[in-house]
């Protein structure tokens, strides 16, 4: 669906500039926006390889297997369906620390690793278990405490203060964390009824 509302956008801007004599506007911003893309990426890349590589050297030297013992009494209360030994809370709980680091990036591996454990216990593979769908607002809302990638965009176009944000971006993750859980248990209860 979004594949089509961005092919309209598309379409219509395409036949705006040629009806409206545009077109090289069009073309001059197609070709900036290109460069500006990959200008992005080159400023990007090397803080998203260095905390990816921490992240990698952290769950190698068993940090986030100790950050998964400790947050396990937590995560437990929330997935009430899993063991407490069980791969999916160990690879829940690694997401949840590269997300609290800004590091979307490299949660991303882990986040695909716990669904596709949590998938294996699925007994209707076509939907989603409720261990599933909780997972997935911690890691859609989950508290960044440090918004990595935010800062580097700051830093990246020149901001007065990239970090002014932190606590902002601490509030509003915590709070949609909060409700989207807060919501998940509410439903859970009903439908249990």
């Amino acid at each position: 669906m979004v594949n089509v509302i961005w092919g309209c956008f598309i379409v219509i801007g395409v036949c705006f500039s040629f009806f409206t004599g545009q077109m090289e506007s069009l073309n001059n911003q197609m070709l900036e926006g290109a460069g500006a893309g990959i200008n992005l990426i080159l400023e990007m890349m090397p803080l998203l390889v260095l905390w990816t590589g921490v992240m990698k050297i952290a769950e190698d030297a068993g940090i986030l297997q100790k950050f998964s013992k400790l947050v396990l009494p937590v995560l437990h209360k929330l997935f009430p369906s899993l063991h407490r030994d069980d791969k999916a809370l160990g690879y829940i709980a690694s997401n949840i620390a590269a997300n609290a680091l800004g590091l979307g990036s490299a949660a991303t591996p882990f986040g695909l690793k716990a669904m596709e454990e949590l998938q294996k216990k699925n007994p209707k593979k076509d939907t989603a278990t409720e261990a599933m769908v909780t997972f997935l607002i911690l890691n859609t809302g989950g508290v960044t405490i440090i918004p990595t990638t935010v800062l580097a965009l700051r830093m990246s176009h020149v901001s007065a203060n990239p970090s002014e944000i932190i606590i902002t971006s601490i509030l509003a993750t915590f709070c949609s964390s909060f409700f989207g859980l807060l919501l998940d248990y509410l439903l859970r209860r009903k439908k249990q009824r």
